[in-house]
């Protein structure tokens, strides 16, 4: 098979973008929330977690915790029996205290730069980008997680294994005005057709498209 040039895959990528659009129109962050603090929080306590038990957790944990100030306050190991079913409960009841108590310092609002976000405790470029996109409306970059890391390597977007380096490539291949909504399109369709175990190649909208397809 001859190699594909960048424009070639620029131009299957937008193919696959307007596809995927038309399949999922309503496709937006699964996290529940109603400002930046909380999607920061709900956002570090997705990592090795579902959205799902995230929101279920944080239905509750929205109510107990309602200002910056009150997540700066709280006792870690009441925290952490707050969160405990999203896993990884110790490091993620440090790092959100501890970035409630930053932001306590600095005026209580939640930065809105790439820059300020990075400086906080748990808080790396996936987390950063699903901030700057969803709450403030900022398309900084593309935010990689497990469903983009698995499809974009499985439609021949970029064969990097590196987040940031994903990140890089997709940027690269898709406008800066679409990276949010694509990233979120790739995490619908990764969940409701290319699953990690057993992909649906069959029914899957954006077969044609894709050089995995029925070879996995």
């Amino acid at each position: 098979m001859a190699r594909e040039s960048q424009a070639k895959r620029i131009k299957r990528t937008a193919a696959v973008y307007a596809a995927l659009k038309k399949q999922f129109p309503d496709a937006k962050c699964s996290l529940d929330y109603q400002n930046p603090l909380q999607l920061l929080v709900a956002t570090i306590l997705s990592a090795q977690c579902t959205d799902v038990r995230v929101n279920i957790v944080t239905k509750d944990l929205f109510k107990k915790y309602k200002t910056v100030r009150d997540f700066a306050r709280a006792s870690q190991e009441t925290f952490e029996q707050d969160i405990r079913s999203t896993g990884f409960y110790r490091n993620k009841a440090r790092n959100i205290i501890a970035a409630a108590a930053i932001i306590n310092n600095f005026g209580g609002g939640v930065p809105d730069t790439m820059d300020e976000l990075l400086s906080l405790p748990g808080v790396a470029r996936k987390t950063a980008n699903v901030i700057l996109s969803n709450a403030f409306g900022k398309n900084e970059g593309f935010v990689v997680d497990t469903h983009v890391k698995r499809l974009s390597a499985r439609l021949g977007l970029s064969s990097q294994s590196n987040p940031v380096k994903i990140e890089q490539d997709m940027m690269e291949l898709s406008p800066r005005e679409e990276w949010a909504t694509f990233g979120h399109l790739l995490v619908f369709h990764g969940r409701a057709f290319c699953t990690a175990r057993k992909p649906d190649c069959p029914g899957c909208p954006i077969a044609e498209y894709c050089p995995s397809a029925g070879k996995i």
